[in-house]
């Protein structure tokens, strides 16, 4: 299960509504090659369920997670920050072994 703290769902429902997106749009969490230390987060407005998703929902927030990043992604908590070391999204991922400086990237 991936969980979404108070201000990252706040956040989220703040950026549906202000791009004017339906009440059934959630987030599209996923695990991709890439960043300094070789898989880097995703997220992505989504409305539908495609096959083999996972699908959580906590503070009024939807979460799509395909099969394969649900495995990186098992017990992860979504954040968001607004304070001196930048703005945005962050993750916090127990399965993650190292994350570069920048937070973008992880490895297991």
């Amino acid at each position: 299960m991936i969980t979404v703290t108070d201000k990252a769902a706040e956040q989220v429902k703040r950026l549906i509504k202000q791009q004017e997106l339906g009440s059934d749009y959630g987030l599209r969490v996923s695990v991709k090659g890439g960043g300094c230390s070789g898989l880097s987060y995703g997220l992505d407005f989504d409305n539908e369920q495609k096959q083999g998703d996972q699908v959580f929902e906590d503070k009024g927030v939807k979460l799509f997670v395909d099969m394969k990043s649900f495995l990186y992604l098992t017990g992860t908590m979504l954040d968001f920050s607004d304070g001196l070391n930048g703005k945005g999204f962050h993750f916090v991922n127990p399965n993650a072994a190292r994350t570069c400086g920048c937070g973008e990237s992880f490895s297991v």
